[in-house]
């Protein structure tokens, strides 16, 4: 009773404040907590009608008018908050339930006099001029992205996720484009060169879900649910195109057939729609009737690798998912965005799981989540699951691999808690119950505890509401070569607070030719495992050997010398992991000795997940944890070795992923002589498969070995057929030129806006910029690139900040770009937290190298 008492008296005070401040102070930013809450509270039944002029020319200005209607609790007489985060030049015009009032547009809001306003039914309409920064405009196209809070950049709208409305779109566009939206195309008109497109309103969704993209592009169509569906592509190689189509619609279709049965509930929108984005700076993004997709992932040849493929379904799988989870059921506040990436990703995986084995859906799971996880759990700066949000503004910095990977995870053993077939009811209870409304987890977390006799508000708290991983050991006693007791403990990586992750994993001990396995559940700091009590000793103990269980486990060394009887696939991913993990801990083996461990096994792995796994592990402590001499000493034996193991390998797939491996290591004029020759000739090794994008790679792996490039990448430029890889590849090329003068040209371009519009190109350049053949020089763009920070997150869509640092500090061991690192956040006491987490995020390796490198 008091909870519903306290949210009355917010209501009347949030109220008053607004009255009180009407003309003393302005508006803050964004859209804040309060503001939200507020209007939720008073509007209701929202509707927009648009009607866009869109010119071919991208410098153009595009102008809208707009009709914005509502139901309306009038209070007092606050004035109504609308978000426009545009210039006042912008607002042409407004006039409010017929009467012209002026156009006032502080902080970006346009603020709507109370006296205008009536109780009941509300309609605005305004003229303006439509703000680019989410449009993505190209030469050609564009595309629209109002994650979390970009819709206010275009449009006057109420730019939260809970006040969900209907969409009604008219768009005129040049007459040889093409477009698509969240409502079916109704009809079509021409008129003087212009094509004039009515779309059907749309179901209703939130701000950050309305959509469309307009263009030229190409049109596939096939049939979804009996109805003629689109694919918008801009794709040019006939045999990617000719490979991939089938398959494309095929996944989908498999994805809807598996969440309709999976959930009960039968596809909740309109029409189905997609369109391949060429440099889409997210894998994809769940509008409904036009979900966007990465044209790169979408579209493969036949020499595609099975973690190509495994992308490709994971994503559209994904996206699929959200129909339901994030579509149709959104979160109340973007605090949960989480619950709608888990479960995109959670179903995902379980939908693609179902059409393989367990062991390879297993596998898949544990390679593509662990190790990604991690990266940010074990740094000073993860963030936990679920976050506190004030602002909207603030909702980009909230993404990364801790919501995509590590609450999948979570969401795993959640569901071995409360058991498959409970956890499926009370999922479906919650969609039933929430359908095309908005959700909290605390009221999801209530549905499920009806479903489990377990205590899952203490589990939610360490899983969910607290950062960090367990560190998960083991300690043998032996009474002669029998064990007498074997125990299991686990404490927090960090900190000095008592707690426990409550998780199930395996164990398993190995033999010669036989392995003795059993389940753990630990729910304590310590457990005893009677199962094992006068087992003989083994030749080693693997602690999660099936890869359910979290944290950092434990491992012998001696593991590494035994490792060929180590016969299943997942035990092995398991073990390469905590190898890894406790390397960079300094618990394990030594970067060298870790080194000639990965390189040792490439002609042994079969799997071809495990060798892309190790193939990156490698990669990682060659460039980050050796000392640069060590590397000279070591790299044409490393180059020699990878180079075998590709001659050895047999999978023409395990042959790319050792090309690639050894394309990314290589240092030696030998290796040179030979990459080169094989790019100039364009004839790969036998039974390696290389596509125009593969050549582009190998031409600027090449040019970083290069003391004077300019003509090798001038060819390659001429090599390029595609438009849009064009434009890509000439925003790299400067990146990884020879000519330090070109690249501090880059660098220092990177400052205006309108040179970062590329975001996808951007974050590869800085790659290459950064990379460690040019960190002699490139270190002195660490200061700018911090100082750029709050201006990338406030310009640039939700995973850009992330991308932008990891490109920048992903790869450096020099101890000065660590000072430059600490200074930085030393002279900014008061920097956003949660920029700050990124950093410290980015450099964590950089932090570790410090005391790896010996």
């Amino acid at each position: 009773m008091k909870t519903g008492v306290l949210a009355l008296s917010f209501v009347i005070f949030s109220s008053g404040y607004f009255a009180q401040t009407k003309f003393q102070t302005k508006p803050e930013t964004g859209v804040s907590h309060e503001l939200a809450q507020l209007r939720k509270t008073t509007l209701s039944t929202v509707k927009y009608e648009l009607n866009l002029q869109i010119p071919e020319n991208k410098s153009e200005r595009i102008s809208g008018a707009e009709v914005l209607s509502f139901h309306y609790k009038k209070q007092n007489e606050a004035p109504l908050l609308i978000d426009f985060k545009e210039e006042a030049a912008s607002l042409i015009s407004v006039s409010v339930n017929g009467q012209t009032t002026p156009p006032v547009l502080e902080n970006e809001h346009i603020i709507i006099d109370a006296k205008y306003l009536k109780s009941g039914f509300n309609q605005i309409n305004f003229t303006f001029l439509a703000g680019n920064s989410a449009l993505n405009r190209r030469d050609g196209y564009l595309y629209t992205l109002f994650v979390p809070d970009r819709a206010r950049t275009m449009f006057p709208c109420f730019d939260q996720p809970n006040l969900k409305a209907n969409y009604s779109l008219t768009l005129t566009i040049p007459e040889k484009w093409s477009a698509i939206a969240n409502g079916e195309l109704e009809n079509t008109t021409l008129q003087q060169g212009k094509k004039i497109l009515h779309f059907k309103e749309s179901d209703v969704i939130p701000t950050y879900l309305f959509s469309f993209a307009a263009g030229d592009f190409k049109t596939f169509t096939e049939k979804i649910d009996q109805q003629d569906s689109k694919l918008l592509y801009r794709e040019t190689d006939s045999v990617k195109i000719k490979n991939s189509m089938d398959s494309i619609f095929t996944l989908y279709r498999n994805s809807l057939d598996y969440f309709t049965k999976w959930t009960n509930i039968p596809h909740p929108f309109q029409k189905h729609g997609m369109v391949a984005v060429p440099d889409f700076q997210f894998g994809g993004m769940e509008h409904p009737g036009a979900i966007l997709f990465q044209n790169s992932t979408l579209f493969l040849d036949k020499s595609a690798t099975q973690s190509q493929l495994n992308n490709r379904s994971n994503l559209i799988a994904h996206e699929v998912a959200h129909l339901w989870f994030g579509d149709m059921v959104t979160m109340d506040w973007f605090n949960d965005v989480w619950m709608k990436e888990v479960f995109a990703n959670f179903m995902a995986d379980k939908s693609t799981g179902a059409a393989s084995d367990k062991a390879v859906y297993d596998l898949k799971f544990l390679t593509t989540h662990f190790p990604a996880a991690y990266s940010i759990d074990r740094t000073l700066g993860a963030n936990p699951i679920r976050q506190v949000l004030d602002n909207l503004q603030n909702a980009g910095m909230m993404y990364g691999p801790i919501i995509y990977n590590k609450a999948p995870i979570m969401m795993r053993q959640l569901e071995l808690l409360i058991g498959e077939e409970d956890f499926r009811k009370g999922i479906e209870e919650y969609l039933k119950k929430y359908a095309y409304s908005n959700a909290t987890w605390p009221d999801l977390i209530d549905i499920l505890d009806k479903h489990t006799k377990e205590d899952l508000q203490s589990w939610n708290k360490v899983w969910v509401n607290d950062p960090g991983r367990p560190v998960v050991d083991y300690n043998i006693k032996y009474k002669g070569d029998k064990i007498e007791t074997f125990t299991v403990s686990q404490h927090p990586e960090y900190g000095k607070e008592q707690k426990v992750w409550p998780q199930e994993f395996q164990i398993s001990l190995f033999y010669p030719g036989t392995v003795e396995k059993v389940d753990v559940k630990l729910s304590g700091a310590q457990k005893e495992i009677l199962e094992l009590k006068g087992k003989s000793k083994p030749f080693f103990v693997l602690q999660n050997s099936s890869g359910i269980g979290y944290g950092v486990f434990g491992i012998d060394k001696s593991a590494m010398s035994e490792f060929s009887i180590v016969k299943d696939p997942i035990n092995r991913a398991s073990a390469y992991i905590s190898l890894y993990e406790n390397m960079l801990g300094g618990t394990g083996a030594s970067p060298q000795e870790l080194l000639d461990f990965f390189t040792g096994q490439l002609q042994n792995e079969t799997s071809e997940l495990n060798l892309r796994l190790i193939t990156g592990y490698i990669s990682a402590v060659y460039w980050s944890f050796l000392p640069e001499n060590k590397r000279t000493e070591v790299s044409e034996n490393l180059e020699n070795t990878v180079w075998k193991a590709l001659q050895v390998q047999t999978a023409k797939n395990n042959k790319k992923i050792l090309f690639d491996c050894y394309q990314g290591i290589f240092q030696s004029s030998k290796a040179y002589d030979n990459l080169y020759a094989i790019w100039k000739s364009q004839t790969p090794p036998q039974d390696v498969s290389l596509n125009d994008e593969d050549f582009t790679n190998l031409a600027l792996a090449l040019s970083l070995r290069n003391n004077d490039n300019n003509s090798l990448l001038q060819e390659q430029l001429t090599r390029i057929k595609n438009p849009d890889r064009i434009n890509r590849f000439k925003i790299i090329m400067k990146a990884a030129s020879s000519d330090k003068d070109i690249r501090d040209e880059f660098f220092n371009g990177l400052s205006e806006k309108q040179n970062r519009s590329n975001e996808s190109a951007v974050g590869a350049s800085l790659t290459y910029l950064h990379h460690p053949l040019r960190q002699k020089t490139s270190v002195n763009y660490v200061p700018k690139t911090l100082e750029l920070l709050q201006e990338i997150q406030k310009t640039g869509d939700i995973f850009f900040p992330d991308n932008w640092l990891r490109s920048t500090l992903g790869a450096y061991q020099n101890p000065k770009a660590l000072d430059m690192v600490n200074q930085f956040l030393l002279q900014n006491p008061n920097y956003n937290p949660i920029l700050k987490n990124k950093i410290l995020q980015a450099s964590d390796n950089l932090k570790r190298a410090q005391k790896l490198i010996k």
